[in-house]
């Protein structure tokens, strides 16, 4: 009679079968593929003749990709099947899981315009295979914090010129500074320089004075706040790095206890065989009584070796 498995080493096997089959480098090739393909397919969706002529062709096409998207997202799920919690606290699991669990939905399926911009969202699985590009996408993530407040800065700039910009050049160019709104949308579109010759051109003709608003408008708007806003994302991009290299050095879980015990074997097979010639020698010295110095020393050993 055959002793049924443990559940849990049945699970441990599982794990990791599906972690050599998602570690492979063809099972990351073939998933890439496919999401090309899948962004591929919605491209010549665009063109209406093609659509209607390759229709089941592509439907058809795009079952297919939804299938490998399900069997990809099992086999990672499966991976984590001995330790399921560490699954969903990897954020890019929980984004695959998202976007692939949404086209089983009954409400997203009927809806055509959802349904395609989860087709789309799709695309951004790339990053999961290409490392620079999430270590890019995590920077971007990163520094949404400082961007707000970059944001929060630039837009009280914006105010402060915008109401001395009103207050100048009203009555003189209310095409440009009628109110508050116009206002602010000149000097926004003079943060990029461009049209600045003319702006500038068009204040020296009201006032002289006018050089000193547009030009320390362009130092702190497009020069001191643009490169605050670069340093944020370049911080943020190393803070991205150092995430993704400490990811890296963190080794994969071993599917048990036992999933490579040749070492632990050999190591109880010499301290087996050390303690069988231990206890040899205490019957030899039981034997000759006449050695009680070397009984002594024989019994520690066997004390320090238990």
């Amino acid at each position: 009679m055959t002793v049924p498995e443990p559940a849990g080493r049945g699970r441990m096997k599982l794990a990791a079968r599906c972690r050599v089959a998602t570690e492979a480098p063809a099972f990351g090739l073939v998933v890439f593929c496919v999401i090309l393909l899948n962004a591929g397919l919605m491209g010549v969706e665009t063109y209406s003749g093609l659509a209607e002529e390759y229709r089941q062709v592509l439907q058809a096409a795009e079952n297919c990709c939804l299938v490998v998207f399900s069997l990809e997202m099992l086999l990672r799920m499966g991976a984590y099947a001995d330790r399921p919690k560490a699954f969903f606290r990897d954020p890019w699991n929980l984004f695959d899981l998202a976007i692939v669990a949404s086209a089983f939905v009954p409400f997203v399926r009927e809806n055509t315009t959802v349904l395609r911009l989860l087709r789309l969202a799709r695309v951004l699985r790339t990053a999961r295979f290409l490392p620079h590009l999430r270590i890019l996408l995590i920077a971007v993530g990163r520094s949404l914090p400082g961007t707000a407040s970059f944001l929060f800065v630039g837009a009280l700039v914006l105010y402060v010129y915008a109401m001395v910009g009103w207050v100048c050049f009203a009555d003189s160019d209310p095409q440009h500074y009628g109110s508050v709104g116009r206002a602010m949308l000149t000097l926004f579109l003079l943060t990029t320089l461009d049209g600045l010759t003319d702006a500038v051109r068009a204040g020296l003709q009201i006032s002289r004075l006018s050089i000193i608003y547009y030009a320390s408008y362009a130092l702190l708007a497009s020069f001191v706040l643009v490169n605050v806003l670069i340093g944020v994302v370049l911080n943020s991009l190393d803070e991205a790095r150092e995430i993704e290299a400490e990811a890296g050095r963190v080794p994969a879980p071993s599917a048990g206890p036992d999933a490579d015990g040749t070492d632990v074997r050999e190591r109880i097979a010499t301290a087996r065989r050390a303690l069988d010639e231990i206890e040899a020698s205490l019957e030899a010295a039981d034997r000759h009584p006449s050695h009680p110095d070397q009984r002594r020393r024989l019994e520690a050993a066997s004390r320090s070796g238990a």
